[in-house]
């Protein structure tokens, strides 16, 4: 009994564990499963257009005498799936199913008989073809989904041949020899073809860039967590969906909050992108440094930054500087910024020091005052180019002084000239390294169409059909 309460514990904090490191869900819906059938069936006719057959050889035996045969060039002129089904099997995969598909194959035959010997054309009419078979999903060693063919079965109601020659009238008595081999060829065949499109397609989905770097300071886990889940009306995926430093992988101090995507079924594809997400972006970019920004009066197309410019906003600072030398500001983060998704709320609360420096006119900087900063801002996120783009908006600004040259002083006009430098220069500078965006996972030549986004409480959601280009 004990040894069972112990398998148990260690089951739940498994699957606590796998819930917990689940940053990003992705959603795949009926629509989108019957999208992937048309694109699947239409690489699967392409492929098979395409295929060298190989030739074959053989006897029969007739009425009159042995028929020996000869087929050679075999090519695929038409091939369609009229009325093919894609449906899902819970906790298995993928069911494709197709009961009058047809084709019309042009080859070379050979026919040698000891009445005659004489070889030509044909074309030969497939119809009634019968084909269920069954992809299974899973997951590599290396993080990618991973598709397979579990079973296939393929019947085929008819086979019709027929013969352009000299004396057409007398092979009308032989086609039915030919047609034989060529049902039998067909059977033997086809399921093979199959795996192989089906092999193709899991190769493309090892091209998926499970670790993505996104510039020099961050990089994204992308990896599946565990097999794909598959229900009655769609597949999700669970992504690892963690932003770390560049060149270090070690997990963050905290865990992902499950989630649940919606139950709606209108678009091909669901991405939700938990609070975690973010908070292990702001973690990292923090970390790394990327929040510090240093202002000077070259890179400021708003305003004069100077020590004239701080002196008619705080007189104590003014006795200290009788000609104006230009300044410099160095803002710090000082946390991480919190993140927090509400319902149609995306924001930031962010903690940060500001130095005000005065540049010399030996090129060294002397300290004026530093301020400790805590702002509120919100967050806009948009789509483009299969990334997710992000634009900041102030809402909040509220300043302390922490030190200053002149002893103190009231904040007041300082908090006010230090929010318009705050939204004209420090916001649209962290807009221009937001707008290089968060690649999406998603395999070539795939676009998203129309993606809308909304915010949720706890996660991000999107919702987007897409177009593949063969």
């Amino acid at each position: 009994m004990l040894k069972f309460w112990y398998f148990f514990l260690v089951l739940c904090l498994l699957i606590q564990q796998l819930d917990a490191n689940s940053g990003i869900k992705v959603r795949i819906t009926h629509k989108g499963l019957d999208y992937g059938k048309k694109i699947g069936l239409e690489i699967l006719k392409q492929r098979m257009k395409e295929e060298s057959f190989p030739d074959w050889s053989g006897r029969e035996k007739s009425g009159v005498g042995d028929v020996d045969y000869t087929i050679s060039g075999v090519r695929i002129n038409t091939i369609e799936f009229p009325d093919a089904s894609v449906s899902l099997i819970p906790g298995i995969g993928i069911k494709l199913s197709t009961q009058h598909a047809y084709a019309t194959i042009s080859m070379n035959w050979s026919i040698r008989t000891w009445l005659f010997k004489d070889s030509g054309r044909a074309t030969v009419s497939i119809s009634g073809v019968f084909i269920t078979a069954v992809f299974t999903m899973s997951q590599d060693s290396t993080g990618h989904p991973s598709m397979s063919l579990d079973s296939c079965q393929m019947s085929i109601r008819g086979v019709e041949v027929k013969l352009n020659g000299t004396i057409s009238w007398l092979y009308k008595f032989f086609t039915k020899y030919l047609e034989k081999p060529i049902h039998r060829s067909l059977d033997i065949h086809s399921c093979p073809n199959i795996r192989q499109g089906i092999q193709q397609i899991d190769a493309q989905l090892r091209t998926l860039q499970v670790p993505t770097q996104i510039d020099a300071f961050a990089q994204i886990d992308y990896s599946l967590v565990h097999s794909p889940g598959v229900f009655q009306s769609y597949i999700d995926l669970d992504l690892k969906g963690t932003i770390y430093p560049v060149g270090n992988w070690t997990d963050l101090a905290f865990v992902q909050a499950p989630f649940i995507l919606p139950d709606k079924s209108d678009s091909m594809l669901y991405f939700g992108i938990s609070e975690y997400f973010f908070k292990s972006a702001s973690l990292t970019y923090y970390t790394a440094g990327a929040f510090n920004i240093t202002i000077v009066e070259e890179l400021s197309s708003y305003f004069n930054v100077t020590t004239e410019t701080f002196g008619s906003i705080v007189p104590e600072i003014a006795q200290y500087y009788v000609e104006a030398r230009p300044a410099m500001l160095n803002l710090r983060a000082t946390a991480a910024p919190v993140v927090s998704l509400q319902t149609d709320s995306f924001t930031l609360e962010i903690c940060a020091s500001m130095e005000v420096l005065a540049v010399l006119p030996d090129s060294t900087t002397q300290s004026m005052f530093t301020v400790n900063i805590i702002a509120n801002a919100s967050a806009s996120l948009t789509i483009f180019e299969q990334k997710l783009i992000g634009s900041l908006c102030l809402n909040r600004f509220q300043l302390f002084l922490a030190d200053s040259r002149a002893g103190f002083f009231e904040v007041s006009l300082l908090e006010n000239f230090l929010s318009y430098v705050l939204r004209n220069g420090v916001i649209p500078a962290a807009n221009v390294k937001l707008k290089k965006g968060f690649p999406l996972p998603n395999l070539d030549q795939i676009t998203l169409l129309r993606p809308v986004v909304k915010v949720n409480k706890g996660y991000l959601l999107i919702s987007t059909d897409v177009d593949y280009k063969l």
